[in-house]
């Protein structure tokens, strides 16, 4: 019975040491988490709301501040979460510590009912009389072993006792530590909750002024909508273009699959090796605007349809090639900025939205290669890229693409 006892007791205080390992794995990717959020939060700052000089309009504020309330959406649940996990480790701390503090007991007890027989033995007879009353050699040899196993036995419970002391003191030291952190975390959140309940009362009040001008919003709107629609028209035009061409001298009958030449099928072989670890088109920069259809952020009877995502960076921000390639095309429609796209076999990548360009068509360039410079609207201060990549026609989202977008 006892030995099923000892088993169930390993059994329980080794799932307990999984969990516990399991609940310091997954609080340390959320501290990551947690840092990466705030320095989003940081970038956010700067490059959205520190240049005072320029006056943005209601719009630009009002979406400007649903970047940022986002991310502080997210940081709360972070910090939630790692709370909600401390809650959990601080009590299989508490649990350690009891049971730790009882085996101490257990041992402290044993200990003192070991010096108690030992003194009770010593005042009956000493250690001599004990050795010359065997009645035989080998009587007195296992007597002498008996008085040496004793006093190693003696020696390890002090030693177990030490321990077990110490370690008491570190998990009591570790819960004290959780505790805090605990605590500094519920501090920030409060923090956080409150900025983003300010950014939210202003965001409010900038929509009411632009619900006055509804029909006005809307209007501009579906203007910046349909100039996407011409650049994603003119994309899609080009792409089949060139399939068309790689087709041509061969017997590929697709008409949306580029046929690939050796060297351009390593070239897509290596892009698409590199999913996730694709440099930014940007040294700086913080999307605004994700991949996909999504609803306007003040008319909600407004949809958006993005091929790509919208990065908002410094003035003069330099835009990069996010991987070796050949210039596909430079796309410039009155009413929009310069775009480039670069081929990397049956991948393309998008840049649009700029002011200088370095390259022209035909070109080939190398990762991080700088291709042109972002345009800065004087009016509204906005230094913005509109980035996207596609697989022969189809668009994908760079956020499974580049590096922690």
């Amino acid at each position: 019975m006892k030995g099923h006892i000892f088993i169930l007791l390993i059994i329980f205080f080794g799932i307990n040491h999984i969990f516990a390992q399991k609940i310091s794995s997954q609080q340390k990717e959320l501290e990551e988490k947690r840092l990466k959020l705030k320095k989003e939060i940081k970038q956010i700052n700067n490059l959205l709301f520190s240049n005072s000089k320029t006056r943005k309009n209601a719009l630009t504020q009002v979406e400007d501040i649903q970047v940022k309330l986002n991310v502080r959406s997210e940081l709360i649940k972070v910090t939630n979460q790692q709370a909600n996990l401390l809650d959990r480790r601080i009590t299989i701390n508490e649990r350690n510590i009891g049971n730790q503090r009882k085996e101490l007991d257990d041992l402290k007890s044993e200990y003192a009912k070991m010096i108690q027989k030992s003194y009770a033995s010593k005042s009956l007879k000493n250690r001599l009389m004990f050795l010359f009353s065997s009645e035989s050699f080998l009587q007195a040899y296992k007597r002498i072993q008996y008085l040496k196993q004793y006093s190693r036995y003696r020696k390890k419970q002090g030693l177990a006792i030490g321990e077990k002391t110490q370690l008491l003191q570190k998990l009591n030291q570790t819960l004290i530590e959780e505790k805090g952190i605990k605590l500094k975390l519920i501090a920030e959140n409060r923090q956080i909750q409150d900025k983003l309940q300010k950014e939210r009362v202003l965001q409010q009040t900038l929509i009411k002024i632009l619900k006055q001008k509804q029909s006005d919003l809307k209007k501009r709107i579906v203007k910046k909508q349909n100039q996407r629609k011409a650049i994603d028209i003119e994309i899609k035009r080009l792409i089949r273009e060139a399939i068309a061409a790689s087709n041509e001298a061969s017997e590929n009958n697709k008409k949306n699959i580029f046929n690939l030449t050796p060297e351009a099928k390593l070239i897509a072989t290596n892009f698409r090796a590199n999913k996730g670890r694709l440099p930014w088109p940007l040294e700086k920069g913080v999307v605004i605007q994700g991949f996909g259809r999504q609803r306007h952020p003040v008319v909600k009877t407004a949809t958006i349809q993005s091929n790509g995502v919208i990065i908002a960076t410094e003035p003069s921000a330099q835009v990069r090639s996010v991987f070796e390639g050949e210039v596909m095309s430079v796309i410039i429609i009155k009413g929009t900025n310069p775009s480039v796209l670069i081929r990397h076999g049956n991948f393309i990548t998008l840049y649009t939205n700029l002011s200088k360009l370095y390259v022209r068509k035909g070109e080939k360039v190398s990762a991080k290669q700088i291709i042109g410079e972002v345009f800065t609207n004087e009016q509204t201060g906005e230094t913005q890229l509109q980035f996207g990549i596609f697989n022969n026609i189809n668009a994908l989202n760079p956020k499974d693409w580049v590096y922690q977008m």
